[in-house]
């Protein structure tokens, strides 16, 4: 039974796993994305999302907190001036873990691990969020959509399909 035994202890002394999980966490917030087991990624998660999120309140004392876990002056640094900055209206969720198959030598489960404001990949795809007011009477609504149905008739008049080889000569 595992009765109150909630963190992975990765096979490791605490210290040790102390010491790993602050160099990832140090790794990831210099690089904003790194590989690993899935179970350390799982791990990290839980260790560094609590540190962002301190992050986001820049006082003296959360500071402090994140630099007796981190131990690294540069990545506490560029975690409050430049992720802070770029989490800063997000309630949560800062980390993504996408797996990413299994090691050829031990065949161990591999997880990239990435901050998620930082992938431009992802964040590229999805459109601004639009801020709309609906309202019950409807009128304004179906002349927005008159307008748009004709500028989309007119376009796609204007569109004259591209003269084959054989035609240019």
């Amino acid at each position: 039974m595992r009765h109150g035994k909630k963190i992975n202890h990765l096979s490791r002394q605490t210290a040790h796993r102390k010491s790993m999980l602050a160099n990832m966490a140090c790794s990831l917030i210099e690089h904003k994305r790194i590989n690993t087991t899935v179970a350390k990624a799982k791990a990290l998660k839980q260790f560094v999302e609590p540190m962002i999120t301190k992050s986001k309140e820049d006082t003296t004392h959360n500071r402090r907190l994140v630099m007796a876990k981190l131990r690294q002056k540069d990545a506490v640094a560029e975690l409050f001036r430049d992720v802070a900055a770029k989490v800063g209206d997000r309630p949560g969720g800062y980390t993504r873990i996408i797996k990413l198959g299994n090691r050829l030598g031990d065949n161990a489960d591999m997880a990239m691990i990435e901050l998620v404001d930082y992938n431009e990949i992802y964040n590229a795809g999805k459109p601004e969020k639009k801020t709309t007011r609906r309202s019950r009477r409807g009128g304004s609504k179906s002349a927005d959509a008159a307008a748009t149905v004709a500028g989309a008739t007119a376009a796609a008049t204007t569109v004259e399909p591209k003269a084959t080889k054989d035609e240019e000569e």
